[in-house]
């Protein structure tokens, strides 16, 4: 059967801890669910607490929004009565919610945003010293992250007991079917039983350059892009810049989060006020002027990344990438050809690799139009929302 008529009126239930804007996962539920309303389908959310943020754009892409936190029966129930057919569940840290949806027989589809399913403190590395961690979560866990951070509670932090996260991956193998974005992240799952049979790989896309967009590639700038948090390495690139032997290289910090206080302490200590940049957040369309003119980006992440969608981002906008060989980078970062990988924590590697490409336009010109090319090949947005229609569409008649 076709895609256009298996969707046709498709009644798609989305599922996500929140309403509003936050993160990637947010963009990623916004940008799903405009697709399938755009390709027929009828969608509705299912939703925790509000951001805060853009709530009101959020809610008006659904035909219906039901939130658990005004009361989570009846907040299931409506959603049941909504009639979906099948069910495409994003973040989900309620496993009362986990549960009442596996109770229900509706089809199961879930995107694995994450590690959060099946690691208590959702970074896969360890906070002493931010080694990856490789085990299949257990009752181990309890000695080595038994304490994480509690966004929510009085305190800063909370025991973490094992069991929970034990149950929620018992209640996510009963689920039809999950995407991952990734291969590193299908062998996560599979690391912790669940059936490869049921598992997809379909990556996120960002949304392409503008039409007018030129790179020029003119100045030997060095571009970090998104949230400085420990697990991205900011830190880690700054350690490096000493190394560098590029005249009148700059760094441009483009973000904020929670260690830019040490980050931005690093920077003066290394003296390297003169070079390094900070911006804190900018809107989409001055982000674009910084792209035109950089010459190389950097994802010096030492988390086990699923993704990285800013590299994908780079790609789409003609940049060379430069990035640490974790997680899932090596899906679409290709050594030598679209960037290079560089072993994880080694800081001469990561700065002769920056080199490499600050120091030399036409390589930088080349691996960027080399990652364009990879990137309009394999990572087209309207292709992706169209098999992600379909995908749905095959499970709810499965």
């Amino acid at each position: 059967m076709h895609g256009a008529d298996m969707a046709d009126a498709l009644r798609v239930l989305l599922v996500h801890d929140v309403l509003g804007d936050l993160g990637g996962a947010e963009a990623n539920v916004r940008h799903a669910a405009a697709g399938l309303v755009a390709r027929g389908c009828a969608v509705a959310l299912l939703h925790g607490k509000g951001t805060g943020v853009a709530e009101d754009r959020c809610r008006g892409l659904f035909g219906a929004t039901f939130d658990w936190n005004t009361g989570r029966d009846a907040a299931l129930a409506a959603a049941r009565a909504w009639g979906p057919q099948v069910v495409y569940v994003h973040k989900l840290a309620n496993l009362e919610v986990l549960a009442s949806l596996v109770a229900s027989g509706l089809p199961l589809v879930r995107m694995v945003h994450d590690h959060a399913m099946y690691c208590q403190r959702e970074y896969r590395y360890f906070p002493w010293n931010r080694q990856i961690c490789t085990r299949r979560a257990g009752y181990a866990c309890a000695l080595t992250c038994g304490v994480v951070r509690d966004r929510e509670g009085l305190l800063p932090i909370k025991l973490a007991w094992p069991g929970r996260k034990l149950r929620e991956l018992a209640l996510c193998r009963q689920f039809r079917r999950h995407i991952v974005v990734t291969r590193f992240m299908r062998d996560e799952l599979l690391l912790h039983g669940f059936d490869g049979r049921r598992i997809s790989i379909l990556p996120p896309v960002p949304r392409p350059a503008r039409a007018d967009y030129t790179p020029t590639y003119r100045e030997p700038l060095l571009l970090f892009v998104g949230q400085i948090i420990r697990g991205k390495g900011l830190d880690v690139l700054i350690g490096a810049l000493p190394r560098l032997r590029t005249p009148g290289w700059k760094l441009l910090v483009i973000g904020d989060g929670g260690h830019r206080a040490t980050c931005e302490r690093e920077v003066k200590r290394l003296d390297l006020g003169a070079q390094v940049h900070f911006t804190g957040w900018v809107p989409q369309d001055d982000l674009m002027s910084h792209y035109t003119t950089a010459r190389v980006g950097v994802v010096p992440s030492v988390w086990p990344e699923p993704i990285a969608t800013i590299g994908l981002e780079f790609m789409q906008h003609a940049l060379p990438v430069v990035a640490f060989d974790v997680g899932g980078m090596s899906d679409w970062l290709i050594d030598g050809d679209n960037g290079f990988l560089v072993k994880a924590w080694d800081l001469d590697g990561l700065a002769a690799a920056i080199d490499r490409l600050l120091g030399d336009q036409a390589l930088a010109a080349r691996m960027g139009a080399d990652g364009l090319a990879k990137g309009r090949e394999q990572h087209v947005y309207e292709r992706y929302l169209d098999d992600l229609r379909d995908l749905l569409a095959r499970e709810a008649t499965a």
